[in-house]
């Protein structure tokens, strides 16, 4: 048997890869409301348990916002920037 049969096949591991976990803006309406806050700060979705304290926050469009809020995450989906700038928020990337 040739030695390409003879071992097995692995697959493409990217080792550049960045994992992010994803947080919906109707979770940080939850949250501000809760907490009555007007900054959201990965230190914050930290201390509610939303989030790792190594992992990356990557935040996303699904739900809607009420209050003005100022975000600071790693990365945001196009639908999420554009509901915190339509209440006169401010998306920050960090």
């Amino acid at each position: 048997m040739p030695l390409q049969r003879r071992v097995p096949k692995f697959g493409f591991k990217n080792i550049n890869r960045k994992e992010y976990k994803g947080i919906n803006v109707s979770t940080l309406q939850e949250l501000s409301d809760r907490k009555k806050l007007t900054e959201i700060t990965v230190e914050t979705l930290i201390e509610a348990g939303l989030v790792q304290k190594e992992s990356r926050v990557k935040i996303l469009g699904n739900g809607e916002l009420k209050n003005k809020l100022v975000v600071k995450a790693h990365a945001f989906s196009k639908s999420a920037k554009q509901a915190i700038e339509a209440l006169e928020g401010t998306a920050e990337i960090i």
